[in-house]
């Protein structure tokens, strides 16, 4: 993996489609609790308001009850003109600069989702379907933006799924494969992907579901890809087809695949995708890993249950400030990166308000905690829980350790820890790097420290430990 990547830690994606028009999905459940159904039509209820068009197949769900009482028999595709229209309201450049802030070191832009819209005028026909690019550089722009703020920029394009090729209605895992287009749609992707590399050379090259070409037609892909950027980084959604690709879509090798995608998610592992031939970087969906990783990996998940703007979301489907320092802390500690997810506005391309709060918790946290995420690297173990009162999670570069420590209990306060793992010795020290007090001392039950304030339970405290020993506890 490219150093650049493994030293930022935290990222953000962005879905802004013709969906985010509409806007609109159920929030009664995660996507892991659809995968772990087994009703044939699970993914009907999906949170994810960027597959309105997909849940509209189903005159059953929400999204078409949704759509009846709002829109009547408005067509998808209509949601172009609306999008396209609040364009005139876009600022790439107020964007990056929220993101920057943030403390985020790299932008992930999707450019193609599963309704088949570009976001860039694209020299490939699409002959399947009017109105499938934007006629303005939404990517080239925002390109730009992110450079310009000091951050990496990185292209995430829907290569298994094009309902302008292949409008399968998506109910069940497996249903993935019967919608990946065939005929025509092999070699518009890869001229497509092969277009973004030339005029945009993004240093993420972020595929969803599968690719349509065989294992040779993707390695010549991928091979372009890093001789434009060599220390460009891909996904492992890359997974090529073969010719066992129609056995898995029989009836018996589906029901086989929904079992074991079903069982997973039953045992709490969320979504992680299979690890194909060609990848840089692990990319589980809403799920973190438990240990650290060996491999590169990287959470992607939205601020709610959904990537896409949801107007239906409320303050209780979002993640607490609580809940998102400590996500971004712990998948530091484990090896990951943290892809967390923006999702404008298509009325009018604003980002709302409850996202942008939660960018101002970043930009507070990272401001001061910075040192301690980036470049830094897993240590000996991620850390765990002292007793019943805190938590704890470490990163570490060269000889500094960097302890993250909150109260467990969610109302409560922490004046003192204990970090088992870590012994104290002569040429030891200790500093808070929010300025607050911190005294240090070893005990026979590991390193004591004394923090004065307290440590509140939403706000992690971070302490730079210098010259510390791994104790035998680890």
């Amino acid at each position: 993996m490219p150093t650049w990547w493994r030293d930022a830690k935290l990222g953000i994606f962005v879905h802004w489609t013709p969906a985010s028009v509409p806007a609109y999905a159920p929030t009664d459940h995660e996507i892991g609790d659809l995968f772990a159904s087994d009703r044939p039509d699970a993914l009907a209820a999906a949170p994810y308001s960027e597959w309105y068009e997909n849940s509209l197949r189903f005159p059953d769900s929400p999204v078409s009850a949704y759509h009846r009482q709002h829109y009547g028999d408005r067509d998808y595709r209509s949601f172009v003109d609306d999008w396209e229209r609040a364009l005139d309201q876009w600022d790439p450049n107020a964007w990056a600069s929220r993101f920057a802030a943030a403390g985020a070191r790299y932008v992930v832009l999707v450019t193609k989702h599963m309704d088949g819209y570009c976001l860039w005028p694209s020299n490939v026909s699409n002959l399947h379907a009017a109105r499938a690019q934007c006629p303005r550089d939404v990517v080239g722009e925002f390109a730009e933006a992110v450079r310009s703020a000091g951050m990496r920029f990185g292209l995430y394009y829907s290569g298994g799924l094009d309902s302008t090729f292949n409008d399968h209605a998506l109910g069940t895992f497996s249903d993935l494969m019967l919608a990946q287009p065939r005929g025509d749609y092999v070699a518009y992707a890869d001229a497509q992907v092969r277009e973004l590399i030339d005029r945009y050379a993004p240093s993420v090259l972020w595929n969803d579901i599968s690719w349509p070409t065989p294992l040779d037609r993707l390695a010549e892909l991928i091979d372009y890809y890093y001789r434009a950027v060599p220390d460009g980084v891909i996904n492992d959604r890359f997974v090529p087809w073969s010719r066992a690709w129609p056995l898995l879509q029989t009836r018996p090798a589906r029901w086989a695949i929904n079992r074991a995608v079903r069982s997973a998610n039953r045992r709490g592992h969320g979504f992680v995708p299979p690890a194909p031939p060609l990848f840089d970087v692990q990319t589980p969906e809403y799920a973190v890993f438990d240990t650290i990783q060996a491999k590169s990996w990287e959470c992607v998940r939205g601020f709610d249950k959904s990537f896409g703007y949801n107007r239906a979301s409320t303050e209780a489907d979002f993640l607490s400030r609580r809940d998102l320092l400590w996500m971004v802390c712990d998948i530091a500690s484990k090896n990951g990166n943290l892809l967390i997810n923006v999702g404008p506005r298509g009325e009018d391309a604003q980002i709302p308000d409850l996202q942008l709060e939660r960018l101002g918790w970043l930009s507070e946290f990272t401001s001061v905690a910075g040192e301690a995420l980036y470049g830094t690297r897993p240590w000996v173990t991620p850390g765990g829980r002292s007793g019943a009162d805190a938590d704890m999670r470490f990163t570490a570069r060269d000889r500094d350790l960097y302890a993250f420590v909150r109260p467990a209990a969610t109302d409560g306060k922490l004046d003192d820890v204990t970090l088992p793992e870590v012994a104290w010795a002569t040429t030891s020290s200790a500093g808070r790097l929010d300025g607050g007090d911190v005294l240090a001392r070893g005990t026979a039950d590991g390193l004591l420290l004394e923090l004065n304030p307290p440590a509140g339970p939403d706000v992690p405290v971070v302490v730079r430990l210098e010259n510390v020993l791994a104790s035998r506890a680890t």
